[in-house]
């Protein structure tokens, strides 16, 4: 593929995973007014972001399988129009219900865009720009959480419906570029799709996402008596052996349980659920610092942003060092940066400037795992034909970290009593965690290794500089 069809490619991917991520963040300024126009609770409201989620989490395998067996060009542009079908319902809902329907449509259809987008990178350009590539696409989530707020506020003017109508005309734009430039190409042999796997799949992660979701943090040990808790988490434990059995019986499974045989994909998913941990972490910085400099709760979320920039900064700096150096060395720093920004905060999240600084370099070192380093090792060690189900793996097991991290973080600030004292001793925690990460980091391929990894593969010739 020449290099003018291709960057168009990049931009069509960019814009479809910008538009994805924005959803999540473009709604937190509109969500008193919709909770006001349909005369709904806050219980009620936070379903705008929870079902998006949670049908975004169960459309990332499906979506990622479908594009394996049936072609990127396809899923990619099934993906679009489920997105545009559920922000048209949105957009004219007459009823809040029909508002979360429309948001879990779009969380559907979103599911399958980052997953495929990362596999078309893998199917179309080479090895050398590859980590470029995905690092770009790992910058959208950075800058979504940037603009998405201000957006979101400005659109607000004109009424909260605008926040989901704006979709539509990009969506065109999108629709009409992406059939050309995206690859067509499908495995010449169909076999049966994994239904049985699917369903099991989906009842784990949703029974999962909303078990823990029930949990509070600050009661966490008696809230895991709650009805809507612990009846889900066992339902988990019980199914994932059904699940890994099923897998295993079938001819082509929802999830090539094979993928888990290479050390560096155990690795990279042991990477993911990390990267999820730590970012479930940010989630409490704007209560740190509340506790620590006494600022307003609306206020303080202003404070992630300069994490939020340097990671949007960081991503593509980091694809770029991908492809220069290869995964290892970029994750091991990227590692050791976050565990240096995780403790500095620890110890110094009562001095303004070293507050500031701390949050750069935590955004700085998640570059190098939730930007492209992680998605670069799946693309190197899966198959042609598994591709995007592996990328689709780094999704799941990141949102289990979050969804665990989340949990986990809160009930031990509160088991050491909250304020200031609590929060630095759960960031030390988390801090031992990241100490972890390094450790796995270290256990990666080199990048002559790696290289000849993806000669094995078919993609590149070992001789190829670094």
């Amino acid at each position: 593929m020449e290099n003018r069809k291709r960057n168009r490619l990049l931009v069509v991917l960019f814009i479809g995973v910008l538009m994805a991520a924005l959803d999540i963040a473009i709604v937190g300024p509109a969500l008193p007014t919709i909770r006001d126009y349909f005369e709904v609770d806050d219980r009620a409201a936070t379903w705008l972001f929870t079902i998006y989620v949670l049908f975004h989490l169960i459309g990332t395998p499906l979506m990622a399988k479908l594009s394996d067996l049936r072609g990127r060009r396809a899923i990619y542009v099934t993906d679009l129009l489920l997105f545009a079908l559920g922000s048209v319902m949105v957009a004219l809902a007459p009823s809040f219900t029909v508002v979360l329907i429309g948001r879990a449509i779009q969380g559907f259809g979103s599911g399958g865009i980052f997953p495929v987008a990362s596999a078309v990178i893998g199917d179309t350009f080479p090895p050398e720009k590859r980590g470029s590539a995905l690092g770009l696409i790992g910058a959208v989530f950075g800058l979504a959480f940037i603009i998405g707020p201000i957006l979101g506020g400005v659109l607000l003017l004109a009424g909260w419906r605008w926040l989901f109508a704006i979709n539509l005309p990009i969506l065109v734009v999108v629709l009409i570029m992406a059939p050309p430039l995206l690859p067509s190409t499908r495995p010449d042999t169909r076999k049966p799709f994994d239904w049985p796997g699917m369903l099991l799949l989906a009842i784990i992660l949703v029974s999962l996402t909303y078990g823990l979701n029930h949990l509070d943090t600050t009661n966490f040990w008696s809230s895991l008596a709650n009805i809507r808790v612990w009846p889900n988490l066992s339902l988990v434990v019980i199914l994932l052996p059904v699940f890994i059995l099923v897998e295993q019986k079938v001819s082509d499974p929802i999830i090539h349980l094979r993928l888990f045989r290479s050390r560096q994909i155990f690795l990279a998913t042991l990477l993911s659920v990390g990267a999820g941990l730590s970012e479930a972490g940010l989630v409490f910085i704007p209560a740190l610092a509340v506790e620590s400099f006494d600022v307003s709760k609306s206020n303080a979320s202003f404070l992630l942003m300069p994490l939020v920039l340097a990671l949007a900064i960081g991503a593509p700096v980091a694809g770029r060092f991908l492809d220069k150096m290869g995964s290892k060395l970029v994750v091991i720093a990227g590692t050791a940066i976050l565990t240096t920004g995780i403790f500095a905060l620890s110890l110094f999240a009562n001095i303004w400037a070293m507050f500031i600084i701390a949050s750069v370099i935590i955004g700085f070192g998640l570059a190098a795992l939730l930007g492209a380093p992680i998605r670069y090792i799946m693309l190197n060690e899966a198959r042609a034909q598994d591709r995007a189900v592996a990328q689709a793996l780094i999704t799941i097991f990141t949102s289990v970290g979050q969804l665990v991290g989340g949990a986990t973080f809160g009930a031990i600030v509160a088991s050491i009593g909250g304020g200031l004292t609590g929060y630095r001793s759960a960031y030390s925690l988390l801090g031992g965690v990241v100490i972890v990460l390094v450790l796995v980091s270290l256990g990666l391929k080199n990048r002559s290794t790696e290289l000849a990894t993806m000669a094995e593969r078919g993609s590149v010739q070992v001789s190829g500089t670094v």
